[in-house]
């Protein structure tokens, strides 16, 4: 490796591998990620995701920020910091992303809620709550709990499959729960930091309307 180049993170796992004389395959069975997937990030061939990267820090015990770093996130340990905070707002994401343009708030914002205009009434269809019953804990489970507003994710999911939650209120539920699960972002979650933007945004429109009708998820 030649003075002053960064290690990248391919070069990085195997390196903690071998110091820990584990195999891919072994990396798999404790992190649950797949051996191809493991082999292609090592390869260069596929970028980390977040969701890899904190799984790799666990069970290779290395500091999250180093891995994150290596495979190129911006602002490094501020970026790790923001990935651990699940639960953090939309405000808090904004100020990872406060000296750069990667997106345009107000635009963003108004595409989401076009989405989740057309997905209320799809919530109420027989198809639309069977996604939402049998999809959502898939779907939690995929993105291993990352991603802001999970817990009020939790708590809609909850609230939706009651019987007697107002149709108005599952409507606001269920788009968005729908935006969640169908993955129809406006942002795609592999842009890290702000990946999860849009749907911390659907959360917090749906919480507001739900306030604005005097509803609040219990």
């Amino acid at each position: 490796m030649s003075a002053g180049r960064e290690v990248t993170i391919g070069e990085l796992v195997k390196r903690l591998l071998k110091e820990r004389s584990l195999s891919m395959r072994k990396l798999s069975a404790l992190t649950g990620i797949d051996t191809a997937t493991i082999s292609r990030i090592v390869n260069g061939k596929q970028p980390a995701r977040p969701e890899h990267l904190q799984q790799f820090a666990d069970h290779l015990h290395v500091p999250i920020e180093e891995l994150f770093h290596a495979a190129g996130f911006p602002g490094g340990r501020r970026s790790a910091e923001w990935h651990s905070g699940i639960h953090g707002s939309v405000d808090a994401i904004q100020q990872v992303l406060v000296s750069s343009n990667l997106f345009d708030q107000q635009y963003t914002t108004e595409r989401v809620q076009q989405e989740l205009i057309k997905y209320e009434q799809y919530a109420l269809t027989e198809e639309g709550k069977r996604i939402i019953l049998e999809d959502f804990q898939a779907k939690v489970e995929q993105v291993r709990g990352a991603g802001p507003f999970i817990e009020h994710l939790k708590r809609m999911y909850q609230h939706f499959s009651k019987e007697d939650t107002p149709a108005e209120e599952r409507a606001l539920l269920g788009s968005a729960l729908l935006y969640f699960i169908l993955s129809a972002d406006i942002i795609p979650d592999y842009v890290f930091p702000i990946g999860y933007l849009d749907d911390a945004i659907a959360v917090q429109l749906v919480l507001n309307r739900l306030a604005e009708m005097g509803g609040a998820l219990p």
